[in-house]
């Protein structure tokens, strides 16, 4: 069965006006802004969990030029439990840009929005779309389950050249003639159905608008799209904190190097082993040392064994690289989701 190219955009864009989703706060405005805020927040990361944090950016920063004038430090700690961090700085840097370098204007092309810190095709596609109305896909994990099912699509995702591919069929399916005015309700298009029914496990194929030109849905196993062969390789990592804490509350806080896990966040001071921990606490403070239950906090490629060691010392003691910080200095901090819930017990 061939896929009716001309009757894609417009099923999906009449779909979207009527069943797709409305009440998301980042549509309230199609305004540069916002949506390239929401955009960065989403990747890799659920609706549910983006909302408050996109709230709390948006009611703090409410102009790209305000974040561009914040502190990064205030930002990561605002960013704070929404994980994979280099997504905070990079969102820093890009406000910056769009302030020096546009005088505070998103670009309109895709080619220049791509030049901005942290602005990949996908999310260049989606402002350039969305708030310009410009002809251009976007390529997100969502939308690609639903173009290689809609194509029956079975080249490796893996390979650059089947991504291309992909790319050049993604333009081929958009709208065309009076449709082309429609451009942000079909890329919204592309996501709800992506978010809401096709799924990636059981998608609910009787409630998809182009069940009938679905080569995937046709051939009886849609999720046998799309298909990449390349798996993601799990490793494990043991850390040891030093939890050290003086008798008024403060903690003993240092800025991680940029690179890394915890790139650019605070945290205690980390061993490889629980002797390596041991050797810089003096032997008369060894028998004061808590050991609670280590625990597993999961990152996207690998699982981070952590271990704590805490210790109440003098608040005139130093340990390296660092400083003490209050408990009322902590929520404007970048903390690693596992250390704010550490120092709240």
């Amino acid at each position: 069965m061939a896929v009716d190219l001309a009757g894609f955009a417009p099923l999906l864009i009449k779909w979207q006006r009527q069943h797709g989703r409305h009440d998301l706060p980042w549509q309230k405005s199609l305004e540069p802004y916002p949506v390239w805020l929401s955009e960065i927040m989403l990747q890799q990361t659920q609706v549910s969990t983006v909302k408050a944090y996109y709230e709390r950016f948006l009611s703090r920063w409410p102009r790209v030029e305000d974040l561009a004038a914040a502190e990064l430090d205030e930002v990561m700690g605002l960013w704070s439990g929404l994980g994979y961090y280099s997504r905070a700085r990079m969102l820093h840097r890009c406000a910056q840009a769009v302030v020096q370098e546009h005088a505070g204007v998103f670009p309109r092309e895709m080619a220049a929005l791509q030049k901005l810190p942290g602005i990949g095709p996908s999310t260049a596609a989606a402002i350039a779309s969305l708030c310009f109305g410009q002809a251009v896909s976007i390529m997100d994990g969502n939308v690609r389950r639903v173009l290689t099912r809609l194509l029956a699509f079975d080249e490796d995702l893996a390979l650059s050249s089947a991504q291309k591919n992909l790319n050049q069929h993604a333009h081929a399916l958009l709208p065309q003639g009076r449709w082309v005015k429609s451009m942000h309700q079909y890329t919204q298009g592309l996501m709800d159905l992506g978010a809401t029914v096709c799924h990636s496990r059981q998608p609910d194929c009787e409630q998809c608008p182009v069940r009938a030109i679905c080569q995937g849905h046709a051939s009886g196993a849609p999720t046998a799209f799309p298909r990449k062969t390349r798996k993601l390789v799990r490793r494990s990592q043991a850390w040891w904190l030093l939890l050290l804490r003086t008798p008024e509350g403060a903690v003993w806080l240092h800025k991680r190097p940029a690179t890394g896990i915890w790139a650019g966040l605070y945290g205690p001071p980390v061993f490889d082993s629980e002797a390596l921990a041991r050797a810089v606490i003096p032997v008369a403070w060894q028998e004061k040392l808590e050991i609670p239950a280590p625990f597993v906090h999961v990152l996207t490629h690998r699982d981070l064994h952590l271990h704590p060691l805490r210790l109440t010392v003098p608040a005139s003691s130093t340990w390296g690289d660092g400083r003490w910080f209050a408990a009322a200095e902590w929520p404007r901090l970048g903390l690693p989701t596992p250390l704010r819930r550490l120092l709240s017990e």
